[in-house]
Parts: structure tokens; sequence; C-alpha cells
């Protein structure tokens, strides 16, 4: 169920085990490292990511897609979105991506999380906003969660995992 997003050259759709090549490939950036929480370096470490991401979607509680963009030579993995805490437990439920280093500055995120947006709220009828949370210091974060229409909302302080204030953003469901 692949989600179509406004560029015709982007698209979203579940995480298969195929992919594992090409997310192995993401995480060699130390960039994506940094700023991800579940690493996945070796082939063990991304079948146990991919495996996790299906579990999620079975249990409906985490909904990951690959992104990927269309150009000459086919389909290539530039990202990640996820909607995660899905549950009655948490009364919004957050927005999540990840970019990789050969697709940042296209306006992949923007659009991706665009996207992911958009299913969600067709997908979940009463759900009413979104969140995007970010580290203080990720400013990549602050302008893709401007440019896929999330508003701040306010600094968080820093708790574990996270060594830093963070920031949320927050998207308001039209109806």
């Amino acid at each position: 169920m692949p989600i179509e997003p406004t560029s015709p050259k982007l698209v979203l759709r579940p995480w298969s085990a195929d992919d594992l090549d090409a997310l192995l490939a993401a995480y060699r950036d130390p960039v994506l490292r940094r700023w991800t929480r579940v690493p996945a370096t070796n082939a063990a470490e991304g079948r146990q990511w991919l495996d996790r991401v299906q579990k999620d979607w079975d249990d409906g509680s985490r909904y990951s897609f690959a992104v990927l963009e269309n150009d000459a030579d086919g389909p290539r993995l530039a990202g990640n979105v996820v909607l995660k805490r899905v549950t009655q437990d948490w009364p919004t439920p957050e927005v999540g991506y990840w970019t990789a280093s050969w697709a940042r500055g296209r306006g992949v995120a923007p659009r991706a999380v665009t996207a992911l947006s958009r299913w969600a709220f067709d997908r979940f009828p009463g759900l009413t906003c979104l969140d995007l949370l970010h580290q203080v210091d990720n400013v990549a974060s602050c302008r893709v969660a401007q440019k896929s229409g999330y508003l701040f909302q306010e600094v968080l302080p820093a708790r574990p995992p996270f060594p830093l204030d963070g920031h949320r953003h927050t998207l308001t469901a039209r109806r």
C-alpha cells in the first residue's frame, strides 16, 4: 500500500526484506547514525531493524515507510518516514524521519513528511494532530518541520536517551 506523495518522483512504501542492502548503505553515514537511536550497521542489525518494522506494522503501533526517489536508473532509497506511538496510551502520534546522505538538500524529507502526515490523517479519521520532535541542535529537522507545515510549540527539557533539549512542532488536521 504505497502512499502517493505530492511529487511523482517520490514513493513511500512499507519496508521489505529486499531493502536490507540499501538500508545498510544509508546507515554507513555518520550523520544519520548521530540522529538515530537504533543502529543498522551490519546485516544482523539490519535484519533486526526490518523485522521490528514489520512487527510494528503487524501490531499497529508504528508505521515505517521506505522513501524511494525515482531517477533514470529506477527507484533508489532516499530515506525513511515513520508514524510512531499510534496507541491509546499516547495522546498525539509522532512523525519521524531520516534521509540518506545523497538525498539531503533536495526536499525529500519535507515531501515525505507531508505525504506521511496526509496518510495518517486519512488512515486515522479521529486523529486531530501530529507531533514532530527533534533536538535543539538539529537545525535541519527544524527546517523540515516548518516546510512540512508543522508549527513550533515548545522547548522540551532533555531526557534520556536525548542529551539536549528538544523542540516540539505540531500539525493540526484540516477538517
